[in-house]
């Protein structure tokens, strides 16, 4: 698989503010890329680069074999971005919106409303099109964000925070289109999200502190290099937990019990079959990566 990402020793400063620092990471095509970060991590001003934003100080940014510096106007063709904000009109209606933002990349005509029907359909907003975005919920308009992004077909959609605030429904929909277009279009999906669960579904995992790269890698290898495993133990008492000699927290239902990986816990469990008669086994989470690797937990709205 080609790498349709590549970027390297990226630097950007703000005055006395190094917000990014020498980042080195590759995308690959079709793939769904986990960036994750605090605030002030580096990510946003890392996609403003990406995007032509915002001019980095030194390093290169090569996007579907094009550079940055020398073809901004291609490689904007090939990005299709949801800001965490919208960008879209509230007073005009959400055709209007569309039909604007269609026409900057030549689509009009029937073009644009083949393309539009297709999107509505997609997203599920046939009804809302002649209605003003501003009078739209918030779950309605981060659909009509999305159809903006796509309506130009991309090969790259950035999705930075696009599910913050909305309902489950909403967030399902949202993630059963990109899930779609990966596999109809082999399109690649820059996420970055402060929900875990939405970062363990990633291809690959990069978390970024510091403007710096901490850690990358599939969350499986990110899991196995940075938590251990967790038994949760039903129907013993304490001191039968206690035996047992490793750490552990009282739970509502029993007890959780942390070991270093699923041999150890295959090892624990043998040893002791009168105690674990009722137990669940459990790899660390997302949550538990991002805190082993940064010392930080990843809540509230990323910048």
């Amino acid at each position: 698989m080609d790498n349709i990402i590549e970027i390297s020793a990226l630097n950007k400063s703000f005055g006395r503010i190094r917000a990014v620092k020498d980042l080195s990471f590759k995308v690959r095509q079709g793939e769904l890329f986990a960036f994750l970060g605090v605030n002030g991590a580096g990510k946003s001003t890392t996609i403003n680069i990406m995007c032509g934003q915002t001019p980095k100080d030194s390093g290169s940014v090569t996007i579907a074999g094009a550079d940055i510096d020398r073809y901004p106007a291609a490689i904007k063709k090939k990005l299709g971005v949801v800001f965490q904000s919208s960008v879209l009109d509230r007073a005009l209606s959400v055709r209007d919106n569309l039909r604007s933002r269609a026409a900057l990349y030549g689509l009009t005509g029937r073009d644009f409303e083949a393309r539009l029907a297709r999107l509505a359909r997609l997203l599920s907003f046939e009804e809302l099109l002649r209605r003003p975005l501003g009078k739209l919920s918030g779950g309605q308009r981060r659909r009509i964000d999305v159809a903006r992004a796509l309506i130009h077909e991309p090969e790259i959609l950035v999705l930075d925070e696009p599910t913050t605030g909305l309902d489950p429904q909403t967030r399902r929909t949202l993630w059963d289109v990109v899930a779609g277009l990966r596999r109809d279009r082999n399109m690649t999906v820059f996420l970055t999200t402060h929900y875990m669960e939405e970062a363990a579904e990633a291809d690959h995992v990069l978390i970024i502190d510091g403007g710096a790269v901490a850690a990358e890698g599939t969350p499986l290898e990110l899991k196995n290099a940075y938590t251990g495993d967790f038994i949760t133990l039903y129907g013993v008492d304490e001191v039968s937990v206690k035996s047992l000699g490793v750490k552990y927290e009282r739970t509502i239902d029993g007890f959780k019990l942390s070991v270093p990986d699923t041999a150890a816990a295959t090892e624990l469990i043998v040893r002791h079959p009168d105690v674990f008669k009722d137990y669940e086994i459990a790899k660390g989470k997302m949550d538990d990566v991002f805190l082993a690797v940064t010392g930080k937990k990843l809540t509230g709205d990323m910048v």
